[in-house]
């Protein structure tokens, strides 16, 4: 039984879920306690149980302690079974932490396994199916996985009426090393607009466009059938050779589109004036399938607390060590 401290490092639902993907990956049980004891809201929340859910179910595991409100959870998992699944992660979820969270385990599986979870697909603080299908699942095909992901519809909260889909074969992963962002090949900005004036997201585009000095051809207004609900993204998406970032701003009551828009020109900027291929929030996202491929390596921008967070589980799960070291203006992670 591996013990874990819910209260170090930031804290949040990423000790979770890695805890659950690497629990059925080595077959060892955990006990996480002081679950999100420092938050405004402590313990388990409404939004954890689809990944809790989803991790059971794939390994027929005994769990206890999940109970809204819960500040410690036991999860014994037995072994994981490919199959057909479809996950609800409720109005305000994320589809995109689910993936993530089962994901690795299905890669290790015997068999093909189809994945439909129904959500959010663009949602706060979690990668959007932009992120995922551009920046992140590139990556986990050169190390060798085979992935088909795809996005039946868009889901925005609060009515979270989106679903992508995966097909995901079983792998053998293998390292990779990850230090030059290649030649450019393109940028451009895209703003989803759902059930709002399509005014919206034109200006959103027209700060971008202020900010990065961008073309008309690389700004795009998508806008989508009222019917999904209420919802607003704006998204800038740079793809190198080697490497893929995506950044992603969401409209928030009160807050002007010109306003989010700016942030992510920022978060944009930011990335153009490093080096560094990786991002901070590809940086975190890269490290579990990484530790589980034997090793690796990258090179990135300032790591944030959610990557020290979750490389602190990954160690207590796998025994591999992720150093960091400081390089310029960047810092290179190796798995060793």
């Amino acid at each position: 039984m591996i013990e874990l401290d819910g209260g170090q490092g930031e804290a949040g639902g990423q000790i979770l879920r890695s805890a659950l993907a690497l629990s059925i990956c080595t077959q060892q049980p955990f006990r996480l306690a002081n679950v999100r004891i420092h938050r405004d809201m402590p313990g388990l929340l409404r939004r954890h149980f689809a990944a809790i859910d989803a991790a059971a179910d794939i390994a027929n595991a005994d769990v206890s302690g999940a109970q809204i409100g819960s500040r410690e959870l036991t999860f014994r998992p037995r072994r994981s079974h490919a199959g057909n699944y479809t996950f609800d992660v409720g109005a305000n979820g994320s589809c995109s932490l689910v993936l993530q969270t089962v994901l690795p385990v299905l890669l290790l599986a015997d068999a093909p396994s189809s994945v439909r979870i129904n959500g959010g697909t663009h949602h706060k603080s979690t990668p959007s199916f932009d992120c995922l299908q551009r920046a992140f699942v590139p990556l986990l095909e050169r190390m060798g996985e085979h992935i088909e992901l795809s996005l039946s519809a868009y889901g925005f909260p609060p009515q979270g009426s989106g679903a992508l889909h995966a097909e995901i074969a079983p792998s053998t992963l293998t390292p990779i090393h990850v230090h030059e962002r290649g030649a450019r090949i393109s940028q451009f900005a895209e703003a989803y607009v759902a059930g709002l004036p399509a005014d919206v997201g034109q200006r959103e585009l027209t700060t971008i466009a202020r900010h990065l000095h961008w073309q008309s051809d690389q700004l795009h207004l998508r806008t989508l059938p009222a019917s999904i609900g209420r919802g607003n993204a704006i998204s800038v998406t740079l793809a190198y050779e080697h490497v893929t970032e995506v950044f992603t701003g969401f409209t928030e009551p009160g807050v002007r589109a010109e306003t989010v828009a700016h942030q992510v020109a920022m978060e944009v900027e930011s990335y153009l004036s490093r080096s560094a291929p990786i991002g901070p929030y590809l940086a975190d996202q890269l490290l579990l399938p990484m530790a589980l491929s034997g090793g690796g390596s990258f090179t990135t921008t300032l790591p944030t607390a959610h990557f020290y967070s979750n490389a602190a589980v990954i160690e207590r799960f796998t025994g591999r060590r992720i150093a960091v070291e400081l390089q310029g203006d960047s810092y290179r992670v190796t798995i060793v």
